[in-house]
């Protein structure tokens, strides 16, 4: 007989638990838009203002571990309540970060804001595995995480109908009122008041979902029993330095983590730069953010799609054929320009849709006892995200610094040679991780 997907004991918990996910892909994709908001308001590079992916991944890679610690000797319902906690000071953060007007802010903001996430996805993600047998943790979780695009394209349209469209700085507005074709054209006084106002609404949606993580907090502080989100290997109480020993001989596991680090580095390099992208063909920010409502769309039916054909084909061998498919289509949006590229790039999101959990399901599939720690390896490897967005935000600038580098390419059509090389690693894991499970 097989195993059911979700137990009926289970089912008020994973609902409340799957909530999670909604809220912290919300976070991850109402950021994503704001590099490009920043950087025409503030007046900075894209390198610069890709920093705010810096902050915002920088956070999973300073916190995971603490995080996981923390859930070891506690619970996952407290490591929950704490992520809560500190998703809510980070985004009333923005508060202040917008009356001080400070770039630095915003992204110390949003640091704080990512501890709350590391908690979150460190105990919510191996909290899901364990809601049932493990012949189905894989499929469970690309169910949980088929809820995270829903918060993303909240979080997409929010940015492209709430905060982009309604900027002063974008070129559209700056030449219907002043006459002018570029933000940079205007004098400091008319751009101190632009700026305030611009600031004031990327903040608010910020302050909006901080009060929608406190009802969370509320309920989840009601409706979870500390019993009911107890970890499993409590019982056994690993010692760390063993746990770190066991993982790092998993060599499924340990290779599954530098494979995280390269998908999440893609995925935020497809979703933060598609702006870009489609400027760069004369697309306002706040038109170009709807392509990127696409991707996400595209997204979420991956995810939906690629947990049914799971139960036909082998997750490893998914993962490569999807790993070929989303190699193919950003190899498209390097070298064909115009809207056929962009196209292109959106269609990725379709490939990518199943990768984080079935990454995240494989590496985890026999660590046993230490699947706590080894879930926080996994956060912390999200700081692909951190570090691989600045040095492509690097590329693209030389469109404006040194046009005509790359030779008929342009330096954004190029730069996305970037997350192309992440996939190719991706399918290499899918490939070797099936191969070393049927040596097993």
């Amino acid at each position: 007989m097989k195993e059911k997907l979700v137990e009926k004991k289970y089912l008020l918990t994973f609902i409340l638990i799957t909530s999670l996910f909604a809220l912290w892909g919300f976070a991850n994709d109402i950021t994503n838009p704001m590099v490009a908001a920043f950087k025409t308001t503030l007046e900075i590079s894209n390198f610069k203002a890709a920093f705010v992916q810096f902050a915002f991944y920088g956070g999973y890679a300073t916190m995971a571990i603490p995080a996981a610690l923390f859930v070891k000797k506690y619970s996952y319902k407290v490591g929950i309540l704490i992520g809560l906690g500190l998703y809510a000071v980070g985004a009333f953060m923005f508060i202040p970060a917008a009356d001080y007007e400070n770039f630095t802010f915003f992204c110390i903001s949003l640091y704080v804001l990512t501890f709350g996430l590391a908690f979150l996805e460190t105990t919510a993600n191996p909290f899901i595995m364990s809601l049932g047998s493990a012949e189905t943790a894989t499929r469970r979780l690309n169910l949980a995480q088929a809820f995270n695009p829903i918060g993303s394209l909240t979080g997409m349209i929010i940015a492209s109908q709430v905060v982009l469209a309604s900027l002063y700085s974008n070129a559209d507005a700056v030449s219907a009122k002043y006459g002018v074709s570029d933000f940079s054209q205007l004098d400091a006084a008319t751009k101190s008041i632009i700026r305030t106002h611009d600031l004031e609404t990327i903040r608010n949606p910020y302050v909006a979902i901080g009060l929608v993580v406190v009802f969370v907090f509320i309920v989840i502080s009601i409706f979870v029993s500390k019993k009911a989100g107890k970890s499993e290997e409590n019982a056994e109480e690993p010692k760390v330095k063993d746990s770190l020993r066991r993982l790092w001989n998993n060599k499924i596991y340990r290779e599954g983590v530098v494979t995280q680090m390269f998908y999440v580095a893609a995925q935020i390099m497809c979703w933060t730069f598609i702006i870009q992208y489609a400027g760069r063909l004369g697309i306002e920010k706040n038109v170009a953010q709807w392509w990127n409502i696409g991707a996400m769309a595209l997204c979420l039916s991956g995810r939906f799609i690629g947990t049914f054909l799971m139960k036909y084909v082998n997750s490893h061998r998914l993962l490569m054929f999807f790993a070929f498919g989303a190699m193919t289509t950003t190899a498209c949006a390097i070298l064909i320009d115009g809207k056929l590229g962009l196209m292109s790039l959106v269609l990725t999101s379709l490939f990518m849709s199943i990768m984080f959990p079935t990454i995240y399901g494989i590496a985890l599939s026999d660590v046993r006892q230490d699947t706590t720690l080894g879930a926080a390896f996994l956060v912390m490897a999200i700081v692909g995200g951190a570090i691989m967005p600045p040095l492509q935000g690097a590329i693209i600038d030389l469109d404006e610094t040194t046009p005509g580098c790359f030779g008929p390419l342009s330096a954004t059509n190029f730069s996305f040679i970037l997350p192309f090389i992440c996939f190719c690693f991706i399918a290499v894991y899918g490939w070797r991780s099936y191969r070393m499970k049927k040596q097993a």
